[in-house]
Parts: structure tokens; sequence; C-alpha cells
């Protein structure tokens, strides 16, 4: 492939047929004569390329290297202030029927939002390099990995995009193969909040985001594609894109179950993901394997089993909060060849954070400027780290197989301090699909608004649903035919508060109790008691050996509160009732059925 870098004078006739694919070069020049770049860098995803990127942005100053001693070839971005989150607000589906992109979405005709993104793109990157980026979402050879083309004006997004995804030649050698791929169009433009949108076209397979560098806006493969896009994609070929973690667990019989859980950003996907088992599960011979954090591709295979892909490469992870005590391997992962976003840093440049749990102190915060508790924390509470999976101890070598892994349950869960207790499991698939679509959490910091604030977030998707969620829950409910074993269902909680308003369940590690026993109820092994909420263990079911929990924590974690889950339920009922006729009546079923054996 051709390529035109920033450290060689531009050509003033763009490079556009880099493609042997008539469609991709039609694209490209087409968004070349819309945006008028000075030159056009067809990417291929070598370290000769990424050396020259990252040594152009050390050059601009959008990206200062680290301690080389401490940090190895690793660097820190700081984002506009005003660009440091998810912009739900500004984030839409431009389907031709409204009611297609639902209530859950915000919505603009296609023709009104390609004229709004294309008036904002005209002539933006003038005086810039457009970068065109293939890549592949998933394993390179695997039949439900998916193929993009993104076009951006920011070395920074090439270089996330590089570790994210597989990018470069093998990726543009399936797209030209196949002939198809998601077009992904974005420009930094001038990081003006009021200038800023991004705009999903699910029914061309076409994304358009402007006005903003920070990761979910810009790596267009990440939450842009891999959710809102491929969820449409999903539902029409009869497969799963969902927000979630895949992890797979080892017991001392050898025995190998994997698991797929949903959590809203920042309810510790990645700590779940990287967990490593208390002292006395390491000795008796579990393991964990990390196979993803954030997304999950699953369909049914040859045997009717669910399996799963991870579609990313790479880990775009929050950073406060990491430490040796809460994640070691996801601090281990990013010692090297990472790129920290909105951290702070010391005074020998070291990354640093709230919750890092070191005896260092941070000099700079992530605006550059001298830290000022009393200002700003030292980390931004969304700072991030982009790293590649596969530096991470726990990382499990199934990420790279084809076919995906077979999942045994799949767990939903939230932060939620009252009322939901430690784990329970959904009486069947209809009854799972329920739990999951009535899944209430707490807002972080994730995403731009208030937070703390509890709202519903089904299956952890209310902000990537790239369709009317009422087709959604449909298409989940479509899986339960006879071809098909489906894994049991489980919802957790985490985060459930004392009177003291501290968290009763210690968390991380020993999450591992938690699971262990939701594979027992795989395998047959493990009671459980029946509410009219599902099946919850009670604490004798759990192996809890070497964990303090006071008689509180025990009555609440393990308890059922009858009278709170029956306004939960009526407040369920009336959420349900907002999505209008194309609710499943399943759904409305289920939650009659268990309203009324509440009372």
């Amino acid at each position: 492939m051709n390529a035109i870098t920033q450290d060689v004078a531009p050509t003033p006739i763009p490079n556009l047929n880099g493609s042997s694919l008539p469609a991709l070069n039609a694209w490209v020049a087409e968004v070349a004569a819309l945006t008028r770049p000075d030159a056009v860098v067809w990417c291929d995803g070598s370290d000769e390329e990424n050396a020259r990127l990252i040594a152009l942005m050390q050059a601009d100053g959008t990206l200062v290297p680290l301690n080389e001693k401490t940090h190895p070839n690793s660097w820190l971005h700081r984002s506009h202030p005003d660009d440091v989150a998810r912009v739900e607000h500004l984030t839409f589906v431009c389907t031709s029927e409204k009611e297609d992109a639902g209530p859950n979405n915000h919505w603009m005709s296609p023709a009104d939002g390609h004229d709004k993104m294309d008036a904002l793109f005209d002539g933006c990157m003038e005086g810039r390099t457009m970068y065109v980026i293939p890549y592949c979402m998933g394993p390179i050879d695997s039949p439900l990995s998916r193929c993009g083309v993104e076009i951006t004006d920011s070395p920074y997004v090439v270089a996330n995009m590089r570790i994210m995804t597989r990018i470069g030649a093998p990726a543009l050698e399936r797209i030209e193969r196949e002939g198809r791929f998601v077009k992904g169009l974005h420009s930094i433009g001038e990081l003006d909040p009021n200038r800023r949108f991004i705009m999903h076209f699910p029914e061309e397979l076409t994304i358009k985001s402007y006005g903003s560098g920070y990761g979910g806006n810009a790596l267009l493969g990440k939450k842009c594609h891999a959710l809102r896009i491929a969820s449409h994609q999903a539902r029409h070929e009869g497969w799963l894109a969902e927000h979630m973690l895949i992890l797979g667990i080892e017991n001392p019989q050898g025995e190998k179950h994997y698991i797929a859980a949903a959590f809203p950003s920042a309810c510790g996907k990645t700590n779940l993901a990287m967990l490593i088992p208390p002292e006395g599960y390491r000795k008796d011979g579990w393991k964990i394997s990390t196979v993803g954090d954030d997304i999950c591709w699953m369909r049914p295979g040859k045997d009717g089993r669910l399996y799963a892909i991870n579609p990313e490469a790479g880990f775009f992870g929050v950073a406060p909060g990491t430490s040796e005590s809460s994640n070691p391997n996801a601090l281990k992962s990013i010692q090297s060849n990472t790129i920290f976003t909105n951290v702070g840093v010391t005074a020998d440049n070291q990354p640093w954070w709230e919750g890092i749990d070191n005896d260092q102190e941070p000099a700079l915060d992530w605006r550059g400027e001298p830290y000022d508790a009393a200002k700003r924390p030292a980390a931004h509470p969304n700072a991030r780290f982009t790293v590649s999976a596969k530096q991470c101890p726990s990382y499990s070598p199934e990420a790279e197989n084809p076919e995906g892994v077979p999942i045994s349950a799949i767990v939903f869960g939230g932060r939620r301090a009252s009322l939901v207790p430690l784990v329970f499991e959904a009486r069947d698939w209809t009854h799972g699909v329920l739990v999951g679509a009535a899944m209430g959490s707490e807002t972080t910091a994730a995403a731009t608004g208030q937070v703390g604030v509890m709202r519903r977030d089904p299956m952890a998707m209310k902000p990537f649903c790239g369709y009317n969620f009422a087709d959604y829950f449909t298409h989940w409910l479509s899986f339960d035919r006879d071809d098909v074993k489906l894994p049991k269902i489980f919802h957790v909680n985490w985060f459930r508060k004392g009177s003291d308003g501290k968290f009763l369940w210690p968390g991380f590690g020993d999450n591992l109790r938690v699971l262990e026993w939701m594979i027992g109820r795989v395998d047959g092994k493990a009671n459980a008691t029946e509410t009219p909420i599902g099946y919850l263990p009670s604490d004798s079911d759990l192996n809890l050996e070497g964990v303090e929990l006071s008689d509180e924590a025990r009555r609440v974690l393990f308890g059922f509160d009858k009278d709170g889950w029956k306004s939960e339920f009526d407040s369920i009922g009336g959420y349900l009732e907002e999505y209008g006729p194309r609710m499943p009546q399943a759904l409305k079923d289920e939650q009659r059925r268990i309203a009324q054996a509440l009372y």
C-alpha cells in the first residue's frame, strides 16, 4: 500500500487509490473532495508507520513521553477539558423510520443527519492529513468478525485504533475479499462542544463523528461500530453484539467454563475480566483467563451453544481506582507500550491517578497544571489507558480462536446501593431477558451528566443499542428455540451498601466465590432457594472461607426484601410500557407473573 506521511512534503493531489476495491476508493475520493486534506495516508499498521506518527505527535505536543525507565514506550495524551467522555445527548441514530431507532436513541432522519454532518466536514481537513484505517473487529479469520474503514484527521486515533483493532494489510485484504465494510468518518474539527455530533446510519453501515477526540466518540471501531452498528447487523444476521466482558474459569479438576458479563461503563468489567483468585483458590488450582473486558459478539455454534469472540484487540480501561489491590493484572498490563489519556504525572513523569495506591505523589494534574487537590483531582475520573490485550498476564490465547469460546453463563449487574442482593439466577431465558432489560445502575463518570443517579440500563446497552430496545428484547427472546442450548442467566450486585454507607461485599478477587456458585448451578451441583425474583443462594451456599461479613452483610447480601421488590416491579412494569406496542408481550407477561407472585 502506498503511504504519505507528515514528515515529508504533502502532495497536492491526495493518494486516493490505495485499494483494489472500487467502492472503497470511490468513498475515500468522495470524503477527500468534501474535507480537502493536504495529503492522504493509507495506514498499513506497521511499526515504522506507528513510530512516525508517535514522533509527529510528540513534536506537536499531542503525546508527552512518560518515564522511559518505569513505563517504556508509553505516552500521555491530554484531551481538551470539554472533551473527556462520551456525549450521549449528542449521539444520534439515523434510521428511515423514527420508531426503528426507538425511544432509547436520539433520532434524526438520514437526510438531515448527512446534511448536518457534511456541512461540518466541508473543508475541515484543510492543512491536515487524512488517514484511512482499514480495520477488523475480531480475529482476522473469524467468521463472526466484521470489518470497517475509519477515515480520520487524528494521528492519536490511528495510534489507538492500532492497539484496539486489527488494522492494516490483513484487514484490507479481507475487506477487498468480502466487498463490504462499515464506513466511519471522523474529524476532531475545532473541538467545539457546540459543533460536536456522533451520527450513526445503521441501514447504510455508516458512522460520522465530528468535534471530539475522546476515545468512545473518536475510535469508531469501539462503541460506534462494535455496538451501535454491530447490534443492527447482529439483529439481521442472527447473532448478538453486547457490552460484555468474557472470562474463562478453570476449576481444580481442569474443567473450563466461559462467562459473559454485562456491566455499565466504570462498574468493574475490567476488574472482573482480569480477576485474580483469592489465595485459597489459587492454592487449590483455580485459574482465570481474560478473553475480553468490554465487548462480546455471540452466535449459536454447530453444537447449539452460544460461542463468543471479543471483537477488540486491546483494553481502553478506566485508570482511576486501578491498583495493585484492585486489579494487579491491569496494572501489570500498562507498565509499557501504553497510551494514557487524562491522567496526572509525578515529578519524574510517571502516570498517576487517584486510587493507584503507590508511594508517589502527583506533580501535574490531567490538564498539565500544578496539582492542587482543592482545585481538581490529579486524574480526570474518566481517565483512560489504551494497551494491547496481549500484555495482560491473564490474557487467554482463546481470544484469537476464530470460532470463539462457548458461553456457560451470562451475567448482568450494575451499581445498586440498596435492594438488589449479591447474586440471583433467572428462572429461565425469558426471565433472564427481563432481568437484563430491567437492569438498573447508578451513573458513573464514563458519560457526561450527573453521577450517581439510578437509571435503567438494559443489558448495559442503553447508550449503545443501535435500534429500538423493544425490537432488541424481541431479538434476544428469539434465541429461545429447540436448536440452541442457552446459557443460564444471573444478576450480580457488587455495590450493595450497609447502614454505614460502606460496601458490604469485598469484591475484586472474592467475586470468584460468586462465579463458583454460578458454575455450580450450571453443572447442577450448587444449592439455591426459589423466590419470586429468581434463585438465591444462602450464605452457606458460597465458599466464604476467609471472608469476614457482618450479620448485616449476610442478611442483606443474601436476603430478599419482598416489599422493596414490589415497588421495583411496579417501576419495571411502567418502564416496559414506555416502549409502546413493540415491546414483546412475553416480557410484559413475565413482569406481571413476578409482580403477582410478590403479592
